[in-house]
């Protein structure tokens, strides 16, 4: 049984789908493809090809998955790449504008056409902590770029180099697209993202730098608006020492006198003791 007749073609969401796997089917593309699954209509296998030269992507072949959500197109689809690319981690969703991560700047008009080609064209740009993205050298992704041709999805069990030839076979004498190219506003989204993660690296980059030069700054100013005491200023740092040091012997020196009040008790307890003596012997 036929995906299409698993679901009931009144929904406006099946409906919709529905005719986007019959225009991408009857007008192909020879740089990517995409279909529903069999036995799922909301899980799509993409292939694409790599940007074309001085990209380090040219020759390769990837492939990946799109979720679309039950609201589509009101509500974006997600991708992952399960071919290594070194430019997109594997069997990760990604973040860009297209996708479920960016509600806001998604417009039902577009569609998995306008998303493979926003994707395709995004690829060749720098990850800048994108999720999902990562930024392998040059020469990996090239290594890469030459083993994806013969890579083999495991759930639809297409190989990708089979995959494009079909699609150049199929869009043989197919003139040029004008939806294949992105949209302005898509462009505007997705640079404006990447300028917002830039932002955030600087912000977190800069940012102790900024805030211990406001500690300095803050203190250059009011440091000098504090009176300063004249007792310890710099200049009597010596003299005051020796003050201390005599203050400190004074008490000292006084120490070797006899007070005059234990000369009188001294007196006093030899003419008691002699008292005693005198009555007990005389008395």
């Amino acid at each position: 049984m036929s995906t299409a007749g698993q679901f009931s073609t009144k929904n406006p969401t099946i409906k919709r789908i529905l005719k986007e796997a019959s225009e991408l089917a009857s007008s192909p593309s020879a740089d990517y493809h995409a279909a529903p699954l069999e036995t799922d209509l909301f899980e799509w296998h993409f292939t694409i090809r790599g940007a074309p030269s001085p990209s380090p992507f040219e020759g390769g072949i990837y492939h990946g998955r799109i979720v679309l959500p039950p609201a589509y197109p009101l509500k974006p689809p997600s991708f992952r790449f399960l071919t290594p690319s070194g430019r997109f981690e594997v069997n990760r969703e990604i973040c860009l504008s297209i996708s479920g991560h960016h509600e806001e700047s998604w417009q039902p008009a577009w569609g998995i056409r306008t998303a493979l080609v926003a994707i395709r064209s995004f690829m060749d740009t720098d990850a800048k902590g994108q999720l999902g993205g990562m930024d392998a050298g040059e020469a990996v992704r090239r290594k890469m770029a030459k083993e994806s041709r013969e890579w083999k999805c495991g759930s639809c069990g297409r190989v990708n180099a089979e995959v494009m030839k079909e699609q150049e076979e199929a869009a043989a004498g197919e003139e040029s697209r004008n939806e294949d190219e992105v949209p302005e506003q898509l462009r505007l989204a997705f640079r404006a993202d990447l300028g917002k993660g830039k932002s955030e690296e600087k912000a977190e980059g800069d940012g102790a730098v900024v805030e211990n030069t406001g500690a300095v700054a803050a203190a250059s100013v009011v440091t000098p608006a504090v009176p300063q005491p004249p007792v310890p200023a710099a200049t009597n740092t010596v003299p005051a020492p020796t003050v201390q040091v005599q203050q400190r012997r004074a008490p000292v020196a006084h120490q070797d006198d006899i007070p005059a009040w234990i000369d009188k008790a001294i007196i006093g307890l030899v003419f008691a003791i002699i008292a005693i003596l005198w009555l007990r012997f005389f008395g």
